[in-house]
């Protein structure tokens, strides 16, 4: 399909542009002058790249500067001052979907970024690792390695408006395997992640009944060894072998692990879970299968509702009876803990996880974002909410356990061993059952969990689709719909082993494995890939020419050298020190560590594989396709008016 029309410039006539005293149309994305000389889009004589005064992605600068001040040496312009060509172009490609309001990207990464871990995790490391003096290293990490990965996946997605899998072109195309690496990440994310939410809605459900079915023994599935044990109930004795009724509805009601001996033997798919995991799956699908559009009006309610259930039960807490004690135990510093190598592994890994790159979500939400977005300060506000929900998700935490161990007269670090999801299955819903008005805050508690992991839920499966479209948009761009679906029936099939009797073991083994050290892994390969090939000087220019100002030294100096540390420091840890994975009285046997270990590499082995595969398919010499590689693809050009400067 052929385009021609002329290029008005502003003080010539209609007809066309003048270049170096010429007569000039556009034709074919070519300059077409009067002697048929051509210019290419990308040729000097009518700048369009990404340097400096000129425009890369489609989009105007700001300030319009001189070849000269542009790359130091004219560029064979006859002498005279700049004027300003203005270029109608013609697009075939689809428009990019955008967001509908600033805040619908703000509370879709805020949502994102605030998940389940913000709530049981955080606060299991802090008191863990020292209390109050495990902030100085989660803050230096935060500081140093997260907020500034965070910072450089948001001006990316932004700058290239490509999913994780299609940017790498416009990187270093050779590393276009980690988008692939990613997506299979992501895949075995919410294989496991949404059936925590599942768990949490058939609480939800179990919770509409003036008693709640987890304060009593007298139920079907309680054992002789149950024993509702509280400071009222002076007569009765724990002991090593008692359970609490929350636990025993947890363990034998809810998950059924005692029909499962292990990995080995998973049993049955529980229907009751299998029914709630489907109703979950069915919201998800109905909140982002039109895009952004849609899960940018659902975060309004998913990623607000939480921050009101954790004030409500702020203050609940804190009128409880031995609500100091357990904040005393959260924050009571241990300054020895420092000196200890794990507690700045956990601090790293903590805010790296919590931060959330690597998983392509920001990425994706970041391309929807208008080019001139501030994304500098949507990085610094949305990180900062991130750890300040966890610092108060500690609070909410650690008042209700004072509050147990005051109730059964023991010590809070009794009451607090249990970490992960037992910590709000077991610790806090036995809480909740012996407030006041148990129904109501079990009711309020359980949605909250179930939208904490929601949205996390929206912008993981959105990377995937982000990235999948963008890679194939002739075959899936006018397809979402059908995509999103099969890729949600992907996800509740895989899902389908962590609904077994044995699910939760799996659910263990997909945690501590199939993420992990594969994800840390792919950013560390990520920002390698930018900072030393694609390399900082150009990324700071791309993000001058979106927000005007270039980043400074220190985001500089953290992007090429102090963020890989940052990373390198957790893999090796991560091998030095391999997990002991145990769950309940389970201890998983050596056979399921080889497992986990070839879940995790079948993700990453698509950065080798897809280098070799590069490297076969690309034509010329074996250093020529090297250097095809490594170079980046410009930017295609996405809005209709481009404004450049002409001599």
């Amino acid at each position: 399909m052929e385009m021609k029309q002329s290029v008005p410039m502003a003080g010539e006539d209609e007809g066309g542009v003048k270049v170096n005293g010429e007569e000039s149309t556009w034709e074919n994305g070519r300059l077409m002058q009067a002697d048929g000389e051509t210019a290419e889009k990308g040729d000097p004589r009518v700048n369009s790249s990404g340097g400096s005064g000129g425009v890369s992605n489609g989009y105007p600068t700001s300030t319009a500067q001189s070849p000269r001040e542009a790359g130091g040496q004219p560029l064979g312009f006859p002498t005279g001052g700049l004027r300003t060509l203005v270029v109608q172009q013609t697009s075939l490609d689809r428009p990019r979907e955008t967001w509908s309001k600033k805040m619908d990207f703000l509370l879709s990464v805020i949502g994102y970024a605030v998940d389940l871990g913000n709530v049981w995790r955080f606060p299991y490391i802090c008191y863990q690792n020292g209390g109050g003096a495990f902030l100085l290293p989660y803050m230096l990490m935060a500081v140093f390695g997260g907020v500034p990965l965070f910072y450089m996946e948001l001006a990316l997605g932004q700058f290239h408006r490509s999913g994780c899998i299609s940017i790498w072109k416009h990187i270093c195309p050779i590393f276009k395997g980690i988008g692939f690496a990613i997506c299979i990440i992501a895949l075995y994310v919410a294989f496991y992640y949404n059936t925590i939410m599942a768990w949490a809605l058939y609480y939800l459900l179990a919770s509409f009944q003036p008693t709640l079915p987890w304060t009593t023994c007298t139920n079907p599935w309680n054992t002789a060894h149950c024993l509702r044990y509280l400071s009222s109930d002076s007569h009765l004795n724990w002991t090593n072998t008692s359970t609490s009724p929350a636990e025993e509805f947890y363990t034998r009601q809810v998950l059924q692990v005692h029909l499962s001996p292990g990995l080995h033997e998973l049993g049955s798919v529980s229907w009751q879970l299998a029914l709630c995991l489907l109703l979950i799956f069915t919201v998800v699908y109905f909140s982002i299968w039109k895009g952004v559009k849609t899960s940018g009006k659902v975060v309004w309610v998913t990623a607000t509702f939480p921050y009101l259930v954790l004030l409500v039960l702020l203050v609940r807490g804190a009128t409880l009876p031995g609500a100091w004690r357990g904040v005393v135990y959260y924050l009571k510093p241990d300054w020895g803990k420092l000196l200890s190598t794990t507690v700045w592994i956990d601090a790293a890994a903590q805010i790296f996880f919590s931060l959330g790159p690597g998983f392509g979500v920001l990425l994706a939400f970041a391309s929807y974002n208008p080019f001139h977005n501030n994304c500098y300060k949507d990085a610094l506000v949305t990180s900062s909410v991130n750890c300040l929900t966890s610092f108060l998700s500690g609070f909410v935490i650690f008042t209700v356990i004072g509050y147990m161990a005051e109730m059964r007269q023991v010590g809070v670090e009794t009451v607090a061993k249990d970490a992960g999801p037992s910590l709000l299955f077991i610790i806090y819903a036995e809480a909740i059952a012996n407030m006041p008005a148990a129904t109501f805050f079990a009711i309020i508690f359980f949605l909250m969990i179930i939208m904490l992991g929601l949205d996390s839920t929206f912008a993981g499966l959105e990377g995937v689709i982000t990235a999948m479209i963008d890679e194939f948009p002739q075959v899936l761009s006018k397809r979402r719909e059908l995509f999103v679906l099969g890729l949600v029936g992907v996800c509740y099939l895989g899902a389908l082993s962590t609904l077994t009797y044995g699910g939760a073991f799996v659910v263990k083994l997909f945690e501590e494995y199939a993420t992990g050290p594969a994800v840390i892994t792919v950013v560390f390969l990520e920002v390698i890939a930018v900072s030393w090939f694609y390399g900082t000087s150009r990324f700071c220019g791309d993000v001058h020419m979106m927000l005007g100002f270039s980043p400074g030294l220190f985001w500089k100096v953290c992007w090429v050298a102090i963020c890989p540390i940052f990373l390198l420091f957790i893999i090796v840890s991560f091998l030095t020190f391999p997990p002991e994975v145990k769950l309940f009285d389970y201890l998983y046997p050596p056979w399921t560590t080889v497992l986990g270990y070839c879940i995790g590499v079948s993700s990453f082995i698509c950065v080798p594989a897809y280098m070799v595969y590069h490297m076969l398919t690309s034509k010329g010499t074996f250093k020529q396709r090297l250097l095809k590689g490594i170079t980046p693809v410009p930017s295609g050009l996405h809005s209709d008016v481009i404004i450049t400067n002409a001599i």
